[in-house]
């Protein structure tokens, strides 16, 4: 489970975001800008939130000083949406800049696509072997042949496993499903991927069924 260390002026927003992540199944750590370094010397932190007042241009050293012990996803968050204080929080080292208020939902989206990027390619599940990037799938070293879509599905899945997905959710994220056909044809391509991994509905290895919501990958 990813760590996000949360640096956030405001309490109520700081406690509402800290909500929000660990709904979204992040870990958080809540700190003053006093204490960035700090943590990430003694914690092990995945992507790190920095909020930015007019009154803290200053600040935007912390993003070199953060840049020189980690590598991880910075994003700025600031009720300021000059072009210039933007392109000086790019340079200064940050991934991304949310303009407040901004909604939480997109900001989880942009977490998680800045940690898939540097998540590795190469995927090991067990015997389940996924490469994201050539497209490739094996089980006990035998190479499944997966449409795209089911593909497609399958990543998405483990991109956010441990959680379970809405049958919409899905149907709105792979672009090869209709939306109007999307849900009465998502549980057809869980079944073919169910098939081809030698999984099933009753005795769950791989994907499982959440009643009322729709599947999540279990490992």
């Amino acid at each position: 489970m990813s760590e996000i260390l949360i640096v956030e002026n405001d309490l109520n927003i700081q406690q509402s975001l800290q909500r929000c992540l660990n709904h979204a199944n992040f870990n958080t750590i809540c700190c003053n800008h006093k204490n960035i370094i700090q943590n990430l010397e003694h914690n092990k932190i995945d992507a790190i939130i920095l909020d930015i007042t007019p009154r803290q241009e200053n600040d935007f050293e912390l993003c070199v000083k953060i840049r020189e012990i980690v590598k991880i996803p910075l994003i700025i968050t600031s009720i300021n949406s000059e072009v210039s204080h933007k392109v000086n929080a790019f340079e200064k080292g940050a991934d991304d800049y949310l303009t407040k208020p901004y909604d939480f939902l997109e900001l989880v989206a942009r977490i998680k696509a800045l940690l898939r990027r540097i998540e590795p390619q190469e995927m090991i599940f067990g015997f389940l072997h996924i490469d994201a990037k050539k497209r490739i799938v094996k089980l006990h070293n035998e190479l499944l042949e997966l449409t795209n879509t089911e593909f497609d599905i399958l990543l998405f899945l483990i991109e956010n496993r441990l959680q379970p997905i809405s049958r919409d959710r899905i149907a709105h994220t792979i672009n090869a499903i209709h939306e109007d056909t999307g849900l009465r044809s998502i549980d057809t391509h869980i079944r073919n991927l169910r098939n081809k991994l030698g999984d099933s509905a009753k005795d769950s290895k791989y994907i499982q069924s959440v009643w009322g919501v729709g599947y999540k990958f279990c490992l």
